[in-house]
């Protein structure tokens, strides 16, 4: 696999974002965050931080007011990291994809269990 500046860019942006959430941003909000994946622009501009949030309803969405309102001291830090002329703007968005995934093995499970009960 061939990697190019802009996924060699996306996975540094990935973990030096995930490393400045956990020990650098103090913020009792955002709890347990954890930074998934990173979708950057073509144009390098805007990077989508996708976070994986435990908790309820509420807490995610104020889990996710915190992060977008750290956007700023994030991007910072971040710069001063990765030396970049220009440092993307960072959208925080909730990814849930591991709830998808549990609920699809809970369905597989269960119909699994149909299958065998026959």
């Amino acid at each position: 696999m061939s990697w190019n500046r802009t996924d060699r860019l996306t996975e540094s942006i990935r973990q030096e974002v995930s490393e400045i959430i956990e020990y650098e941003l103090v913020d009792e909000r955002i709890g347990e965050a954890v930074v998934t994946g990173v979708k950057l622009a073509a144009d390098l501009r805007n990077a989508t931080i996708f976070v994986d949030i435990d908790g309820s309803a509420e807490q995610i969405k104020e889990s996710l007011n915190a992060l977008r309102h750290a956007a700023g001291f994030v991007r910072h830090h971040l710069s001063f990291r990765l030396q970049l002329k220009r440092v993307p703007e960072l959208l925080f968005q909730y990814d849930d994809t591991r709830k998808k995934a549990a609920r699809i093995e809970q369905l597989l499970g269960e119909e699994t269990d149909r299958e065998q009960n026959l």
